[in-house]
């Protein structure tokens, strides 16, 4: 695509210098189809395999060709980006210490750079870039909570409040009716079911008001993949969990194309958190914002991380509709591997963004979504936050160039 020249720096540089079974479209207003049995089968076949993967990789991790011998770093000084390493304890603050495949472990990336204290507060929520998490709830190891084993997809590895702490600012969030509440499922065909169930929704969204409670500057998003048919059942959540007190209200959300609130004014007036659903109707009924008709998106899974695409997924408006303020790319394959994540998430990710930078008008992603958000080569899903931001806030290639000062 266009923009070669804005290819992202090296990936230590500028950082030292300063759902479902298989992706399925969102909820619609249109009934769901009846959950399909081979889904099932194709869901618990792709769960050997993801097993097996992980004891291939583990197996594997023992060898390392001559050649890819570390040389024996100082341990006096905390090792920095992409250097060697042995344990988390190696890796300087803001780095932990991983493999990406059959590479030796070095020091990566695990958590974002704030924009809104490298920069400030005074511009436009849409003039900001946030890291988002897919299936924000899917998260290997948890627990079954129906006392059945789960079948289904995980997306992530550290719980909702891990990933706050770390810069997660947007989560994608699939909420369902299930045992007379609602719940977060990881489900096909609009239905949760005892094996596909990960935890009731307000479980997460009490994570959500704790950090929001302890953090008052921060501002956090959220993005419903909406299957709830009880009436008002998501306003009874939000007021349940105690987040309606921070609640952006749909009145003061633009639209043509128009500026967002400054950040400062969303913070002053406690307004911190912005949520969608994918439910039309309840931008009526329960005053929860449509999601499409504040925002394009580039479409999910296996069809978003073809190399030199990018394209609006079937809910949204075309990428280049300028009628809506917000960009949402998403860069994640329709099957989690998480012994394959940190090569999406590292040159590829930075490449499609160049891509649909292109493709939507010239705009900027302000939501980046991905798998498994630490795993990387290096700086990974934090590194391309920081070009965007970047971009958006300075027009430099990393948002800690834009301070006074930084070299040009």
């Amino acid at each position: 695509m266009e923009l070669a020249a804005a290819a992202h720096p090296s990936q230590s540089s500028i950082f030292l210098m300063a759902s479902s079974v298989a992706e399925k479209p969102q909820a619609s207003d249109e009934p769901a189809p009846p959950f399909r049995s081979w889904r099932l089968l194709v869901t618990f076949l792709f769960s050997i395999q993801e097993w097996v993967s992980s004891v291939a990789v583990s197996c594997f991790s023992f060898w390392r060709p001559p050649s890819a011998l570390q040389l024996p770093v100082p341990m006096e000084n905390a090792r920095q980006l992409l250097d060697g390493c042995s344990s988390d304890s190696d890796c300087q603050a803001g780095l932990y210490c991983f493999s990406c495949g059959l590479f030796n472990s070095v020091c990566v990336r695990q958590t974002a750079s704030d924009q809104f204290k490298i920069v400030n507060t005074s511009l436009p929520f849409n003039k900001y870039a946030f890291l988002t998490t897919h299936n924000s709830f899917a998260i290997t190891g948890e627990p079954s909570r129906t006392g059945i084993p789960r079948i289904t997809f995980a997306n992530q590895e550290d719980n909702v409040t891990q990933q706050l702490n770390n810069g997660v600012r947007a989560l994608m969030l699939d909420t369902y009716d299930f045992e007379g509440d609602i719940w977060l499922c990881h489900s096909n065909g609009g239905e949760c079911n005892a094996f596909t169930a990960f935890e009731p929704a307000i479980d997460t969204m009490k994570e959500i008001e704790t950090f929001l409670s302890l953090n008052p500057s921060e501002i956090v998003t959220l993005i419903l993949e909406d299957y709830v048919k009880t009436p008002n059942g998501l306003t009874k959540l939000f007021n349940d969990s105690g987040l309606l007190k921070y609640w952006f209200p749909v009145s003061n959300m633009p639209t043509n194309g128009q500026d967002w609130p400054f950040v400062s004014d969303m913070v002053a007036k406690n307004q911190r958190l912005i949520v969608f659903t994918s439910r039309k109707f309840k931008q009526h009924t329960e005053g929860i914002a449509y999601q499409w008709n504040y925002m394009v998106e580039n479409q999910y899974g296996d069809g978003g991380i073809k190399a030199g695409t990018c394209f609006n997924r079937a809910e949204s408006a075309p990428l280049n509709d300028t009628n809506k303020s917000l960009v949402l790319v998403n860069y994640f394959p329709s099957t989690p591997i998480r012994q394959i994540a940190c090569e999406h998430n590292s040159e590829p990710l930075f490449d499609m963004l160049i891509t649909c930078h292109g493709v939507a008008s010239n705009r900027w992603a302000n939501f980046v979504a991905v798998d498994f958000y630490k795993r990387s080569d290096g700086g990974g899903v934090f590194e391309a936050t920081d070009m965007l931001n970047g971009k958006l806030l300075c027009g430099r290639s990393d948002v800690h160039l834009c301070t006074a000062g930084s070299p040009s």
